[in-house]
């Protein structure tokens, strides 16, 4: 695949579970679709669940995505990644995706997804939760943090915090 010509309108990255439930994994599949038909990179941690969904959802719709892989062989990204970048650092990698990415949509997601929300919240990147972690009222304020209940109003924040029309 030839890169000269890739053009986007931003870079969003798109965290969560590796072993995904069935509706999240058909939420981060819808996630990518209308990311892709938004213009938008779409970058994740490059393996299966919702990195695997969202991928998939974004190749459907001609978008281009990225894949931040834990280990050292390009051939663990699953098949809808169109660049996948090799780092050997373990989950040490979710910095990376985190600090790569404009803004991030958490679907479903375990304590490595926690971790990433954490790195985002604490940089003061916009994260939007999409059936994922919420912090319990009153302990945690965040500026930041932005639930959702549908992919179309992920979308619409994604756009808005990038100053595009929705």
């Amino acid at each position: 695949m030839k890169f000269e010509n890739l053009r986007f309108r931003g870079i969003v990255g798109v965290i969560g579970e590796r072993d995904a439930s069935r509706e999240n994994y058909l939420l981060a599949f819808s996630l990518g679709k209308a990311l892709a038909k938004k213009g938008l990179l779409v970058i994740s941690g490059g393996l299966g669940g919702v990195m695997e969904a969202v991928s998939r959802g974004a190749k459907e719709e001609g978008g281009f995505t990225v894949g931040i892989l834990p280990g050292d062989d390009p051939h663990e990204a699953n098949p809808w990644v169109d660049l996948p970048i090799v780092t050997g650092m373990g989950e040490a990698r979710n910095l990376i995706i985190v600090k790569t990415s404009e803004v991030l949509v958490s679907v479903g997601g375990e304590f490595g997804t926690l971790s990433e929300m954490a790195f985002a919240l604490k940089m003061g990147k916009p994260v939007i939760s999409l059936n994922s972690w919420v912090p319990e009222r009153g302990r945690v304020r965040s500026r930041t943090l932005f639930p959702v209940s549908t992919v179309e109003e992920a979308v619409s924040l994604v756009c808005q915090f990038l100053g595009l029309e929705d």
